[in-house]
């Protein structure tokens, strides 16, 4: 990436981190999104999205817990093997071909999510310990392997399964994407002893991005049209990603 394409791509990732924490996610399926489109290579994308993924799921989850919808007993069991698992998957550097096709389904996946409409916000049943902890330990490598906090597939999941409300699984993913985000981000770093100093220069835009999408996401800003350009731009990536080599 050439000093002129700079400015481009940190106005891209504000952006994002600004739509994405208007809607309750952290952003690193936007982020490694962006970062594809700028043709940046797999390992720069993913320590630089879960680097990004902890600001803003840090201020998402400081939020949701300052209103009170965070559910300790729904998340431990989740949480429990999946920071271990996305240690291990931070560790694990994937060929390019591989990591290409995974980041592909992910963000193809989570353009689906902002697809679906959400169904009914009642609560059924909470799920079984055996059943969180398993899902947690295969969502933690996931987030691990492919630079992603496993949010974006554990809020869906929630509202799926019908065991938690809208507000408490948007408080429940934050604090998962937080404490996965930043597992894999050590994994990572003690594969490669190094962090993109692009990662550095981004933090800053994200930040801001992520504070101001908060701060108008909590006043209920109108989330339909963004979910869908969000899908947009990510199934684009992800087919740039998968058709490309």
């Amino acid at each position: 990436m050439t000093p002129e394409q700079l400015p481009f791509l940190a106005a891209a990732v504000l952006l994002v981190a600004f739509l994405y924490s208007s809607v309750g996610h952290a952003g690193a399926s936007g982020y490694i999104a962006v970062m594809s489109l700028f043709s940046l290579a797999p390992e720069v994308i993913k320590p630089t999205a879960l680097l990004l993924n902890i600001l803003v799921a840090s201020i998402g989850a400081w939020q949701f817990w300052r209103a009170g919808h965070f559910s300790w007993r729904l998340f431990w069991p989740f949480a429990l093997l999946s920071i271990p698992a996305a240690f291990l998957g931070g560790y694990i550097n994937l060929p390019t071909h591989v990591f290409k096709a995974a980041v592909g389904l992910v963000l193809w996946l989570s353009a689906a999510r902002f697809l679906l409409r959400p169904g009914a916000d009642d609560v059924l049943h909470e799920p079984s310990r055996p059943a969180a902890i398993s899902i947690g330990a295969g969502l933690g490598l996931l987030s691990g392997l492919t630079g992603t906090g496993g949010g974006i597939f554990l809020t869906p999941l929630l509202l799926l399964m019908r065991w938690a409300r809208t507000k408490t699984a948007a408080a429940v993913s934050a604090l998962f994407i937080l404490v996965n985000s930043a597992s894999g981000l050590l994994g990572n770093l003690a594969s490669t002893r190094r962090l993109p100093t692009l990662a550095l220069m981004l933090a800053v835009a994200v930040v801001i991005g992520g504070s101001a999408g908060s701060y108008f996401g909590s006043r209920k800003f109108p989330h339909t049209v963004i979910k869908r350009l969000l899908a947009t731009v990510l199934l684009i990536a992800g087919a740039k990603l998968i058709f490309t080599r």
